[in-house]
């Protein structure tokens, strides 16, 4: 199937704006399920792109064969210029600390504080040494998403909006070129959903990362999206920014912005 690509969709790609994760002809099945069929993306520096789409029609798998979790059937995956099939372990781990992942359930360690929660990641990615000033990183990501007064608490003492801002933090610790925010809101009451949207907004702003973000959240979709990449029937079905989609007269595409 050709991706449908809405009327002035495309943001133009500038001397700035070159490809961070580049998906050509993607497949993966699971048994006669066929979840990804020849899929087609490109991330660009600086670039908020959404993959929209129902449950089950492939965001996850995408994700996963992006970072190097699942591998594809067939197709290609270059994030930051790496082949990720080709790489081996140490040079994966290497990657993906260029690479930060919020996941869908936040995935703070409940026994850590939250002091610890950030440092896990440091000490992992042989990022720091005996000359770092730990603690100060620790302090600087928590204060970029406004949360320094709970460095010492539990992770059973915060909110649920809360655990997504130390996530978050835990995630910029490593000051990552690229983002991969998996269903960002999900969980969160409305006016919490926003403020973690508008966060992930100043986060590009300030650490000119790009970022791939996984939803099926209108509203996500609408504050965040410079680009949008709709997956159905394991495809990139259209491709547009936020106006051109939602004002497409496809029936497919328009179940998604009534």
């Amino acid at each position: 199937m050709q991706t449908q690509t809405a009327q002035a969709t495309a943001m133009p790609v500038t001397r700035k704006q070159q490809p961070v994760i580049v998906v050509r002809d993607l497949c993966k099945a699971f048994g006669d399920n066929i979840v990804l069929d020849r899929v087609n993306l490109t991330l660009y520096t600086e670039e908020n792109l959404v993959v929209l789409g129902r449950s089950g029609s492939g965001k996850s798998v995408l994700i996963k064969c992006i970072i190097g979790l699942m591998e594809p059937d067939s197709g290609s995956i270059e994030v930051l210029g790496k082949n990720v099939q080709n790489l081996n372990k140490l040079e994966l781990d290497q990657l993906r600390a260029r690479v930060g992942f919020l996941f869908q359930s936040n995935a703070l360690y409940d026994s850590m504080t939250v002091r610890e929660n950030l440092e896990f990641p440091l000490r992992r990615h042989w990022l720091v040494d005996q000359h770092t000033d730990v603690n100060a990183l620790v302090e600087e990501a928590l204060d970029n998403v406004g949360l320094l007064s709970a460095i010492d608490l539990m992770p059973s003492e915060l909110s649920g909006g809360m655990r997504k801002r130390i996530a978050l933090a835990r995630t910029l610790i490593l000051k990552p070129e690229i983002i991969l925010y998996d269903e960002p809101t999900t969980g969160l009451d409305p006016i919490t959903g926003r403020e973690i949207l508008l966060l992930m907004n100043d986060v590009r702003r300030k650490y000119h990362s790009a970022s791939l973000i996984i939803t099926h959240d209108r509203m996500c979709i609408k504050i965040t999206a410079d680009r949008i990449v709709l997956l159905h029937n394991g495809q990139c079905y259209a491709e547009g920014t936020y106006e051109a989609l939602k004002n497409s007269e496809d029936p497919i595409v328009k179940n998604f912005f009534q």
